[in-house]
Order: structure tokens, then C-alpha cells, then sequence
């Protein structure tokens, strides 16, 4: 990216409701920012970016990218200058909370595509209860049945 299109580029915006880890994308054609992955736990958002950014600079495109997380029950902005590079590479842990078993880590990949399906129809601030919903779901449900879901989700919005 040159370094006009580097300033030219606004910053991301805080994403809304409550603080969880959340990676938003910058789309040129529209000059905004848009949520690509969101969960509760650090981890399968990062690797989300990881293979995102491998698919965007395999087709020659640029990756940008902003994630947001808790910090003091507050959002914070995250550097992720090496996590949208390196998220396919094993990682450490970096809290107790940190999904640690394929199952685990397959259900937070499952609330993300669902958690992504329900931003790009619009549904931002989730209740309490939605995101119990959204629970059951992702302990319910296969990972394709999720993706249909989150793509009935999308086609509703259009």
C-alpha cells in the first residue's frame, strides 16, 4: 500500500455492544470498514485473520485490518501486525480463557461465522439472551450448517 492510500484511510471505528475480540477489514471500494470475524476468545478470531490475509495477498490484494478487544471491560485497539502474518502458526496462550482443545476451538469458529452472519444483517448489539441463542447454536449445530445459516443471515440483508 502506498503511503498516500495509508493516509487517505480512516481509522477503524470501535465496534458496538460489548467488548469482545473483534477484527474489522478495511474495504477501499466503499472506504469503510467492515467486522470479519468476531468471537469471545482471541484465538479463532486471529487465526480467521491469518487465513483471510493468506486468501486477500494470494490474489494480489492488500490486507488491512483493525482488532479490537477487551481490555478492563473496556475496548481496546490490538496491534496485529503479526497477527493477520502468523495466526496459522501454533501460538501460545494468552490467558487463562484461551480456547485450548480442537473442540473448543471449532465451537469459537462456528460463534464467528455466526456472529459475522448477524453483523452483515444488521443485528450489532446483541442481548444477553441472543447471544445465549447463539450459544445453543454453535453446540448444536455442524460447521456447514452454520455457514447456511450465516449465509440465509447475509441474503436477508441484501
Amino acid at each position: 500500500m502506498s503511503a498516500v492510500e495509508t493516509t487517505t484511510r480512516p481509522a477503524s471505528p470501535q465496534p458496538t455492544g460489548a467488548p469482545r475480540w473483534v477484527a474489522q477489514c478495511y474495504r477501499p471500494s466503499s472506504a469503510s470498514w467492515e467486522v470479519c470475524a468476531e468471537a469471545a476468545h482471541r484465538a479463532p478470531v486471529q487465526y480467521a485473520l491469518g487465513e483471510m490475509a493468506h486468501t486477500v495477498r494470494a490474489r494480489g490484494g492488500d490486507f488491512a485490518v483493525s482488532l479490537w478487544g477487551p481490555k478492563d471491560g473496556a475496548w481496546q485497539r490490538f496491534d496485529v501486525s503479526t497477527a493477520a502474518t502468523n495466526a496459522t502458526a501454533p501460538q501460545a496462550p494468552s490467558g487463562p480463557e484461551e480456547p485450548r482443545t480442537l473442540t473448543e476451538r471449532m465451537s469459537g469458529r462456528r460463534q464467528q461465522v455466526l456472529m459475522a452472519g448477524l453483523s452483515k444483517a444488521g443485528l450489532y448489539d446483541l442481548a444477553p439472551e441472543d447471544h445465549a441463542a447463539v450459544q445453543v447454536l454453535v453446540e448444536r449445530l455442524d460447521e456447514t450448517t452454520v455457514r447456511r445459516v450465516a449465509q440465509w443471515l447475509t441474503a436477508g440483508r441484501a
